[in-house]
């Protein structure tokens, strides 16, 4: 059992309300309490972080890929680790590891590697994020028609057999490729499933909650749209109270006004949440890379095939959560919330989200600018700006 220690900040969010002057009480990897830092208890050892802002980590749901790894290219247990470890730089503590739609040999080594991850408890890994390829070739995206397909018995059964060996078991389906019964079954074994990459109406999306279905991925993007007559999946998802919606917000995926528009139509209880859809360039200097046999381009700070469909995100959850409080106007406190307690709850992780008693101690210390300084899993830094590289994950 490791030594309780206090981590001391001029601020701390605990994922619902901001404490001033007060200490972070760590034991054994869990929140223990946040308190004042005039209440410590005597001689306990203490980390002092400053003029910083501490805050719950980072929770994403959507990561293609990371520091020069994409994981449709590397689906490996080493994939998995330099992915996480990339995105912890940037106050990331928890993600979905996703494939986008592949050859079903490549889902079967991404499963066998998800499993292995989950055995050895691989820092920062969640679980996998299957992105089709039961999805509708009409909203594909970057997705290669060529692999996009109906959910058969076999893919069904497949999946079922597999659940709960890989962590946390997401899938993104169109309700084109999978019936409601095929819905049900996965949410009965487990996964979160969620609506995207389809051209549903509005109406019929009612008999997929009903099955079990509880996320939206990347709202906007690649899903039939708010019309006046067909209020399409976006409307679905903005005004239905049980399904949590994936955001890019990178100023590219979906325009400033819309976002505005839908944070302030959803209200709960359940919430938009911020995904990064962050593929192989974040944490390196990749100017291009493969998908599918397709080249992607990095310029811009945007990522496109050659005919400039858009292919993922360039972007970290820092930088979403920073452009969410200074270009969209959220409190920070919103902004915190939808890059940590929301998609918590989006995917039922019950000790993850906050820095409430009995939580993961999974932290992210800001500077005044909202600059990374550190990162932290399970009580343990494993990044420091300035520092030299955490050998936590190897």
């Amino acid at each position: 059992m490791r030594q309780a220690f206090a981590i001391t900040a001029s601020r701390i969010f605990d994922g619902h309300a901001f404490h001033d002057d007060a200490a972070l009480l760590v034991d054994n990897g869990r929140v223990k309490a946040v308190v004042a830092r005039a209440d410590l208890p005597a001689g306990i050892a203490k980390q002092d972080m400053g003029d910083a802002l501490i805050a719950p980590g980072f929770i994403d749901l959507q990561v293609n890929g990371g520091g020069g790894v994409l994981f449709n290219n590397d689906p490996t247990v080493t994939g998995i680790r330099t992915i996480c470890e990339a995105h912890a730089r940037f106050g990331t503590t928890a993600l979905m590891v996703t494939l986008i739609t592949d050859a079903p040999e490549i889902k079967r080594e991404a499963i066998t590697a998800g499993e292995a991850a989950a055995k050895v408890g691989e820092l920062g890994y969640l679980g996998l994020h299957l992105e089709g390829p039961h999805l509708s070739i009409a909203r594909k995206g970057t997705h290669d028609p060529d692999l996009i397909r109906p959910m058969a018995q076999a893919d069904l059964d497949y999946l079922v057999e597999q659940a709960g060996r890989f962590g946390i078991p997401m899938i993104t389906v169109a309700p084109e490729s999978v019936t409601p019964d095929q819905v049900k079954r996965l949410v009965q074994a487990g996964y979160r499933v969620s609506l995207g990459h389809t051209d549903t109406s509005c109406a019929s999306v009612e008999a997929y909650v009903e099955a079990g279905a509880t996320l939206v991925t990347h709202l906007f993007n690649a899903m039939s749209p708010l019309g006046n007559r067909e209020p399409g999946l976006v409307g679905a998802a903005l005004t239905s109270p049980v399904l949590h919606c994936g955001l890019i917000a990178d100023g590219f995926h979906v325009d400033p006004a819309t976002m505005k528009i839908a944070l302030a139509a959803k209200t709960g209880p359940a919430h938009i949440f911020l995904v990064t859809d962050a593929m192989s360039t974040i944490g390196s200097d990749e100017t291009s890379f493969d998908l599918n046999g397709r080249t992607v381009y990095r310029r811009d700070g945007r990522l496109t095939l050659a005919d400039g469909t858009l292919a993922g995100a360039d972007i970290d959850m820092l930088s979403c959560v920073r452009y969410v409080h200074e270009k969209l106007g959220q409190p920070l406190e919103e902004a915190l919330r939808m890059a940590s307690l929301y998609p918590a709850e989006a995917i039922g992780t019950p000790t993850k989200g906050s820095l409430t008693e009995g939580q993961d101690a999974d932290l992210v210390v800001l500077g005044p600018d909202l600059d990374i300084h550190s990162t932290w899993i399970a009580g343990t830094c494993v990044f420091a700006t300035g520092a030299e590289p955490s050998r936590v994950f190897a």
